[in-house]
């Protein structure tokens, strides 16, 4: 891989990918699997160019849901941090190749950095967000999969707190951190958090009377 080439990884890059698939490929995975990696890793190829550090950022979007799990206090970024480390140091990767890897992984925890690296990191794993109607919403449905143990109106009450903070002009004035995702996403990114916001409030659920 190129990527491999590129920052000198040394090892058994057979046995990474190997860990990794299955990784990306675990049953609770909907929307968190080898797919969404490679529409980040999709995305970041338009925006290479303005990436100070660019294979840092790659391995960083490779690397961000190696552990993903929907249960509470989960702690996925930190404990995707860990395990990159620990390939890392396989690979014998710089100190430095490692430390910028783990700080963009954990960035994902809050969505926000002043870091523009960070901030294209950021936005290649947001750009979901903006795409058309048809993709977002199969996103979304991925998303209810992933947390199909979760009761509806619980599910629904926070899945839209999450989606509204994004809305939230006073603490967050865009969706996306760099202008060259905000060009291109933010319009259409609103429209369709709005839309989705919406059918969260309508859901029969909601009003029920019920828990």
């Amino acid at each position: 891989m190129r990527l491999f080439r590129n920052i000198g990884a040394r090892g058994d890059a057979r046995k990474i990918f190997m860990n990794m698939y299955a990784r990306y490929s675990e049953p609770h995975r909907k929307y968190h699997t080898a797919e969404h990696i490679l529409f980040c890793l999709d995305t970041f190829k338009r925006v290479r160019h303005l990436a100070k550090n660019p294979d840092a950022v790659e391995a960083a979007l490779l690397f961000h849901d190696f552990e993903y799990s929907t249960l509470p206090d989960a702690r996925n970024e930190k404990k995707s941090a860990v395990l990159f480390k620990q390939f890392a140091d396989e690979m014998m990767l710089s100190d430095e190749f490692i430390w910028l890897v783990c700080a963009y992984i954990l960035a994902s925890m809050r969505h926000e950095s002043a870091n523009n690296d960070t901030r294209l990191f950021i936005d290649c794993d947001l750009a979901i967000l903006g795409t058309d109607p048809e993709e977002f919403d199969e996103y979304e449905r991925k998303i209810r999969e992933e947390f199909s143990h979760v009761p509806e109106k619980i599910f629904c009450l926070k899945r839209r707190e999450i989606l509204e903070r994004f809305l939230d002009q006073t603490g967050r004035p865009h969706i996306f951190l760099t202008e060259a995702f905000r060009n291109k996403y933010e319009e259409r990114a609103r429209s369709n958090l709005a839309r989705s916001i919406a059918a969260l409030k309508k859901s029969p659920s909601i009003n029920d009377g019920k828990i």
